[in-house]
């Protein structure tokens, strides 16, 4: 949610920036709420006119009491005894109207960086980097779900029974394989400083409205029938919320940790032959990286994030490419996005295996997060970042590491996670 004095004072530059996200639809919503807020300041201002008016009659009614003019003093005290009334219907029609302009105010976009390319959708997104050798091997490279099978590590069959298309059984080193990803990621992250977490899975509406935009409520989340209660999409969802309505001291900032979670989200499970089997799913597991910070470090830890992510896969020798986010294809909240993908040598292309983001105060401002530093309080800027998202990164995993008679060999930082186990199938496992 943004600064409604932004509205106030540059009413343009916010549908400047609405226009430039491909959302013309929302451009008369800033005209909404600039005719809202204006009612609203001026019934504001007829409170506070009343409150004044009140004083002005009690410190009369004080003189006259004080004088021994009592009755002079009744007509007084009858006109103030009616002031609370008038200012509680004002106070009624105030209210009402805030919360119509917050309404408002919670589907208009972030302002988004300055430095974001511009886009109708991802085929605009512009590729930054390019890190690590991209190879193609002269033997074929299984599809996914055909090399999991083989190896004995995935029952798609039986998921379909007990959960329906989008759902999986892994088994076996296969499993234990995706286990190793995400545990090394733990691992991984709290030696660069962060503080792990185990999160809540599920969480209240009124964190949902302040995490997301209700477009993507709306797409991703699944609601537990009869309460308020959803399952998330992403941990970030429950670890940003941990800090709402909270005021935060300067001086223990920045907050940086990083979190496990299963996650839920309704995209369906095929999408083509590349995308069947457990490329895009209902349920997932996920590391991922938040951090809450001052806001005039916000792009330096976005860099930085970004970054662990790229030093991840590279040790896991994955060839990755940084693909920044256009305006077409930047979520509502987020006013900088990068995509890292992972080079795919069965498609001999990449594909997304996270997404770093600085969402600056949009969510802090819906949430109520707020820094103290002492001469008063103000929003804090906060990121999230994906570490690493299996299975798709079993999928990276297994593609560039997979050799000629089917076989997978194990990355070497991997080893102690995997009980020395050095290559999946083919002979020689350990």
């Amino acid at each position: 949610m943004i600064d409604i004095k932004l509205i106030r004072e540059s009413p343009d530059l916010v549908r400047e920036n609405i226009r430039k996200k491909g959302q013309e639809g929302k451009v008369g919503l800033v005209d909404r709420v600039v005719e809202l807020d204006l009612k609203w300041r001026k019934e504001k201002k007829r409170v506070d006119d009343l409150k004044h008016e009140r004083n002005k009659i009690s410190e009369s009614i004080n003189v006259l009491m004080k004088s021994g003019k009592k009755s002079e003093a009744k007509g007084l005290i009858i006109e103030a005894k009616a002031i609370p009334g008038k200012i509680d219907k004002v106070e009624a029609r105030a209210l009402k109207l805030a919360g119509e302009i917050k309404e408002i105010m919670l589907k208009l976009p972030n302002m988004m960086d300055a430095l974001v390319p511009l886009g109708k959708d991802e085929s605009g997104n512009v590729e930054i980097e390019k890190i690590g050798e991209t190879k193609v091997p002269s033997y074929e490279i299984f599809n996914h779900v055909e090399l999991a099978e083989k190896l004995g590590g995935l029952d798609l069959e039986s998921a379909r029974k007990t959960s329906g298309q989008g759902f999986y059984f892994l088994k076996g080193d296969v499993a234990r394989l995706h286990s190793a990803i995400l545990n090394y990621a733990r691992d991984f992250m709290i030696e660069k400083g962060f503080e792990y977490v185990v999160p809540p899975f599920m969480i209240r509406g009124d964190v949902v409205t302040g995490v997301m935009s209700f477009e993507e409520m709306g797409v991703m989340m699944y609601k537990v029938e009869g309460e308020d209660l959803y399952l998330i999409g992403t941990s970030e969802h429950s670890m940003i919320g941990m800090f709402k309505d909270r005021t935060l001291k300067k001086g223990n900032l920045p907050v940086a940790m990083t979190s496990y979670s299963p996650c839920f989200r309704k995209e369906k499970g095929a999408h083509g032959i590349e995308e069947r089997g457990f490329f895009r799913v209902h349920q997932f597991e996920k590391q991922e990286m938040i951090v809450v910070c001052e806001p005039e470090k916000s792009y330096d830890w976005y860099e930085k994030m970004l970054g662990f992510t790229v030093e991840f896969f590279r040790s896991l020798d994955i060839p990755v490419r940084k693909l920044e986010c256009c305006s077409g294809d930047l979520a509502d909240l987020k006013a900088k996005s990068c995509d890292v993908e992972a080079w795919s040598p069965r498609q001999k292309k990449y594909f997304e295996v996270g997404s770093c983001s600085n969402l600056t105060d949009a969510q802090s401002r819906r949430l109520g997060i707020r820094i103290n530093c002492g001469k008063g309080n103000y929003f804090a800027h906060t990121l999230n970042n994906t570490v690493v998202a299996s299975p798709r990164a079993l999928i990276a995993v297994m593609e560039n590491n997979q050799l000629k008679d089917g076989s997978v060999k194990v990355p070497k930082v991997l080893w102690s996670y995997m009980g020395g186990v050095k290559k999946i199938g083919g002979s020689d496992e350990h």
